[in-house]
């Protein structure tokens, strides 16, 4: 059975502290992480999806990834979960003023009401540079082109409320997904801890009115897919009565795939009104065994099944985080979809940086998780493991150790294991992608050490130590490509940061 330990709360978005330093890092990185993104449309019509993928990912990742169209065509699908609290911009401000960088990411924005567990936030989206004009929409095209470009599918797109500002943005995601590309889908995926008010009644209006634009999901017979987030909040018969009213009144008929928190509940009732089934999963890497029991009996039931792929989970506002062990749970979540014979994934999430869940590229992790799930993405949508053309390295670690505690004037409320999760570790990854064998010479803080490497994928542990780290690849005494850590690993602390940065070889580094 799935592990159920990652349930989340929903909350309305606070708005975090810099750590010292931030604001002058989120602004260099504002140059250099355009890399895929930059140089991308940003007015006129939608961009070609048949083309091929940006220059950026023919060189920054280890292999070629197949154009939008290519992989398009397989069956299977990749969604990532959007989360609307937290797009590019809060305010169209530029990084070193912006809602993020006075609010959530200090101890002090929102008039110290994050203070107690040192900030709301520990990371934050790429920043964007200021737009003129329709600002939001630019925003949200230039996410769902970094998506698109990564190999994605389209969005799963969480509906916080019928009404107000998160209603505006999901129905602003729609609209921007068919203006930059037609082929780009968006899920609808109504969240039921947020939607507690909503009845059969109101929520098919709502997901009606969101159904009117070409980018919602709809099967290829026309069935509009509603993906409910916790559908065991409501018993199958509302979920029926859900259904009735869409397509009476409306005239649409609903391909239903709840996404169960819980998996316990009675599936069959479930999927006797179902088209597929899916979990929100698990975030540690030894909690991913149930993956193919759980999509052998979705199939059984003759459901497809929507398997979770995750990388890390760290909330510091809710006091718990768990061991994702550097890249293991994202590896381990992407071969258990594999392996079980998923239908479609989903990534979560996109974007959600209060749970530290977020693949999209950020300050503190660049674009390596979401380079790393292109890789896997293409294993999983044309059968074929990608071959490797350029030698590539992605290192992990924290910028702390785990037992180390901030003052408690600083940071009272103390972040902790969740019950159940791997053993906490303190550790670098070195994380390579070889053409053929070599030589991986590598730092931490001031210890020098090597290991050899095979060709393919291979990961390796260090220590980890104060300073930063470093993984350079020799290969017949010439240097094939470098990589260090943005942010050194620091003793004391003021604040707990429990999230694994990551930072990639094939992307310029400043």
């Amino acid at each position: 059975m799935a592990d159920r330990s990652s349930d989340r709360t929903h909350r309305a978005p606070g708005r975090h502290r810099a750590a010292p330093g931030l604001a002058l890092a989120v602004l260099l990185l504002g140059a250099w992480a355009g890399i895929g993104t930059a140089g991308a449309l940003r007015a006129g019509g939608p961009a070609d999806a048949g083309s091929a993928p940006p220059e950026a990912y023919s060189t920054a990742l280890p292999f070629d990834l197949p154009p939008p169209a290519e992989l398009r065509r397989s069956p299977k699908l990749v969604f990532a979960h959007y989360f609307t609290p937290y797009p590019l911009s809060l305010d169209n401000e530029p990084a070193d003023r912006d809602y993020y960088t006075r609010n959530y990411l200090t101890p002090d924005g929102e008039k110290g009401k994050h203070s107690a567990y040192g900030g709301l936030l520990r990371d934050r989206p790429l920043p964007a540079a200021p737009e003129t004009g329709d600002w939001e929409l630019a925003h949200l095209r230039q996410e769902i082109r970094t998506a698109r470009d990564a190999g994605l599918d389209g969005f799963t797109l969480d509906l916080l409320s019928e009404s107000g500002r998160h209603r505006d943005r999901a129905e602003l995601l729609l609209a921007a997904a068919h203006e930059e590309d037609p082929g780009f889908r968006i899920q609808l995926m109504p969240d039921m801890t947020a939607l507690t008010d909503a009845t059969p009644v109101s929520l098919a209006d709502h997901l009606a009115e969101l159904a009117r634009h070409p980018s919602a999901h709809r099967l290829a017979d026309g069935r509009l897919v509603v993906s409910p987030f916790k559908a065991e909040e409501k018993d199958p018969d509302w979920w029926r009565a859900m259904m009735r009213e869409l397509e009476s009144r409306h005239g649409i008929r609903t391909a239903l795939v709840p996404l169960f928190l819980d998996f316990t509940p009675d599936r069959e009732s479930y999927a006797a009104i179902s088209h597929g089934l899916s979990a929100w999963g698990a975030r540690s890497p030894d909690r991913q065994s149930g993956a193919a029991a759980d999509a052998e009996r979705a199939h059984q039931l003759g459901r497809i099944w929507m398997h979770p792929v995750s990388v890390q989970d760290a909330r510091p506002n809710q006091g718990v985080y768990d061991e994702a062990g550097n890249t293991e749970t994202l590896r381990a979540s992407w071969n258990a979809a594999i392996s079980s014979g998923a239908d479609w994934v989903q990534l979560t999430t996109w974007n959600d940086y209060s749970e530290g869940t977020h693949l999209a590229p950020s300050a503190h992790n660049g674009h390596a998780y979401l380079d790393l799930s292109s890789y896997y993405l293409t294993r999983f949508k044309t059968g074929a493991w990608p071959t490797i053309l350029r030698d590539t390295l992605y290192l992990t670690a924290r910028v702390q150790f785990v037992d180390d505690l901030p003052p408690t004037t600083r940071q009272p409320q103390v972040i902790r294991p969740r019950p159940g999760t791997a053993t906490p570790r303190d550790a670098v990854e070195v994380l390579s992608f070889l053409t053929a064998p070599a030589d991986v010479r590598t730092r931490t803080g001031t210890t020098a050490s090597g290991h050899r490497a095979p060709a393919g994928v291979h990961a390796h542990l260090l220590p980890l130590r104060t300073g930063h780290s470093s993984a350079t690849v020799v290969r017949s005494g010439t240097t094939t490509t470098t990589v260090r850590s943005r942010f050194p690993v620091q003793r004391p602390i003021d604040r707990q940061d429990l999230q694994y940065y990551a930072v990639t070889s094939g992307r310029a580094q400043r």
